[in-house]
């Protein structure tokens, strides 16, 4: 789901230089004794993380950081495998208060939400807690939902329809938590919250409008008839695009509403005729679920060139420094990308949903 190039096109990238050393020698000659069947180049990174904690005896490294490095590392491995049995399911992370009540119209909207999500194939992915998350978990059901968990001293026990389940995650830092959210999200969905709701939004949408993420629905999805994410856009509008802070083109990369049908056929039609995108060299990948026509690339070419850096858009299939997965087969857009005009690559790609046509399904 990730539009980051894989290691095999980053190992051939422009500019990157690992720097041999004495103990990456030594490193690599235990590697390969110690699991000579490792593949590449999953192999060579790892080299290179054990190279690199030598390194932090080397530069006599406090322990409270070394601590810190490998409290991180090992829960983020951990994680790493309880998502590795569904990566290729779709999955929409959703963010909201932990203070709602069940009587609230907003948590009742969150558990339709997330009910009428998974009939559409997806899981849903929270932080496992009360509230808005409670509401989710309980509207997917114990079977489609991930819960990203964080200890705190208050607030964040597990909700019953998470706990005890292995696919619950419970770390001790908010920066690996907020990783995984954004890692494994197809999509992202925001209901009324606090700070840490506040905190996620403006996350998501800096990490998609500078390239950081891949392109994604970022949804905030209000109660029926509710003012809180309007209100929240509006004070957006008034200040930071009046203010040229934010471009106009910005706005385009989230939505508002407060009607659930209307978030869920957001990320249905995201993912319509874009499957998802990565980089080979300079050039931006847009793998499809569906082969434009010669009428398409023309509407691009004259609507979006301001994305290009420079060429035109052209169709082709895989490319030979791509992965031969379960993508390989898709029809591609392909584009010397700017990375400047996050906004206008999400219309363009709205463009595409719009006039390629339908796809099969949500699922790879």
């Amino acid at each position: 789901m990730s539009g980051e190039p894989s290691a095999s096109a980053r190992d051939r990238a422009p500019g990157r230089r690992v720097r041999r050393s004495a103990t990456l020698d030594r490193v690599d000659a235990f590697l390969r004794e110690l699991r000579p069947d490792a593949p590449e180049p999953v192999a060579q990174f790892a080299r290179e993380l054990m190279a690199t904690a030598v390194g932090l005896l080397d530069d006599r490294t406090p322990v409270a950081d070394v601590r810190l490095l490998n409290a991180a590392l090992r829960e983020l491995r951990y994680a790493f495998r309880v998502f590795a049995g569904y990566r290729h399911v779709r999955k929409v992370t959703i963010f909201g208060s932990a203070r709602t009540t069940e009587s609230e119209s907003a948590h009742r909207q969150a558990e339709l939400f997330a009910r009428r999500i998974v009939d559409e194939g997806f899981m849903v992915i929270t932080g496992a807690g009360g509230g808005i998350m409670r509401a989710c978990q309980r509207g997917a059901g114990r079977e489609r939902t991930f819960g990203v968990n964080i200890r705190l001293p208050f607030e964040q026990e597990p909700n019953e329809f998470i706990a005890r389940d292995p696919k619950l995650v419970t770390l001790r830092y908010f920066f690996t938590r907020k990783l995984l959210f954004v890692k494994e999200a197809d999509a992202v969905v925001l209901f009324p919250g606090g700070f840490g709701t506040l905190d996620e939004a403006y996350e998501c949408m800096t990490l998609v409008q500078t390239g950081k993420a891949s392109p994604l629905p970022i949804v905030f999805l209000d109660a029926p008839g509710g003012d809180y994410w309007k209100t929240w856009r509006a004070g957006i509008e008034r200040r930071l695009l009046r203010d040229r802070l934010i471009s106009e083109e910005d706005l385009s990369l989230f939505g508002v509403t407060d009607d659930a049908e209307e978030a869920v056929g957001e990320i249905r039609g995201f993912y319509r005729a874009y499957h998802s995108s990565r980089y080979v060299g300079e050039q931006l990948v847009i793998r499809l679920n569906q082969r434009p026509g010669p009428e398409v690339l023309e509407q691009l070419q004259r609507d979006f060139s301001d994305v290009l850096a420079s060429g035109r858009f052209y169709l082709s299939g895989a490319l030979p420094e791509e992965d031969q997965d379960e993508t390989f087969s898709l029809p591609r857009l392909v584009l010397h990308f700017n990375r400047l005009k996050f906004g206008r690559l999400r219309q363009m790609i709205d463009v595409l949903n719009q006039t390629v046509g339908t796809a099969a399904g949500v699922n790879p």
